[in-house]
C-alpha cells in the first residue's frame, strides 16, 4: 500500500517523535563509594563551626538527560562519621546523639528538578535520619558528566547543599547551651554508569 506523500509528510514528524520517545530511557548510575562523601557544618555553642564528613555511603541516580528528570537515593552509614577528633566521633555514635547501634544509617531519597540544558539544578526529597523522615530541598551547584577515562561509561559528577534542622530529628543536643540547630548539609557525588 503507497502513502501519498502529503499524508507521508504531516505523519513523519510524529513517527520521528514516536521514535525518539521510545529510545529515550533513565539511565541508572552506581555512586562511586571512593568519592562520595557527604559533609556537614554544625555550631559549636555559639563561637565556632565544627565540620565532619560521613566516610561511607551507598547509593544510586537515575537520570533521562532528554526528559528532564531523574531520581536519586544515598544511604550514609552513620558509624562512618569523621570530625577529625575520635572522642568526639565516639560520642556522636552513641546513645546521647546518632544512636547508630539503633539508627545505623541516613537516607536521602529524591528526584532531580529544575534541568538546565540537560543538567539538573535541584533535588526535592526527604532525609531520614535517628528514625524520622522530613522533606528536604538541595541545590546543585555543579553538574557534569563525561567518559570516564578508564571505564569508558558515562561518569557523572555533582556538588549539593542544603541544611536541617537536627532538633527536627530529634537530635538536640547542645541546645540548652545555645548550640544552632540548622546543619548545613553537602554532598559531593560521584557516579558511574552501569553496564
Amino acid at each position: 500500500m503507497r502513502i501519498p506523500s502529503r499524508l507521508a509528510r504531516r505523519l513523519l514528524p510524529a513517527a520521528l517523535l514516536l521514535a525518539g520517545a521510545a529510545s529515550a530511557a533513565p539511565v541508572r548510575y552506581t555512586l562511586d563509594k571512593d568519592h562520595t562523601y557527604p559533609s556537614f557544618e554544625a555550631d559549636h555553642m555559639g563561637i565556632s563551626t565544627w565540620r565532619g564528613k560521613f566516610n561511607h555511603s551507598e547509593g544510586w541516580v537515575e537520570l533521562d538527560k532528554a526528559a528532564g528528570s531523574g531520581s536519586v537515593e544515598v544511604s550514609i552509614a552513620l558509624d562512618s562519621i569523621d570530625f577529625g577528633q575520635e572522642a568526639l566521633n565516639t560520642w556522636a555514635r552513641g546513645k546521647d546523639f546518632l544512636d547508630t547501634a539503633h539508627h545505623p544509617r541516613a537516607v536521602f531519597k529524591g528526584h532531580l528538578a529544575g534541568f538546565v540544558d540537560g543538567a539538573p539544578t535541584r533535588l526535592e526529597g526527604s532525609l531520614t535520619l535517628h528514625g524520622v523522615t522530613r522533606p528536604m530541598a538541595l541545590r546543585i551547584d555543579h553538574f557534569k558528566c563525561i567518559p570516564h577515562p578508564l571505564f569508558k561509561r558515562d561518569y557523572c559528577g555533582a556538588d549539593a547543599l542544603g541544611s536541617f534542622d537536627r532538633s527536627a530529628f530529634g537530635l538536640d543536643a547542645g541546645k540548652d547551651y545555645g548550640f544552632d540547630m540548622q546543619v548545613a548539609l553537602r554532598i559531593q557525588v560521584e557516579a558511574l554508569r552501569d553496564k
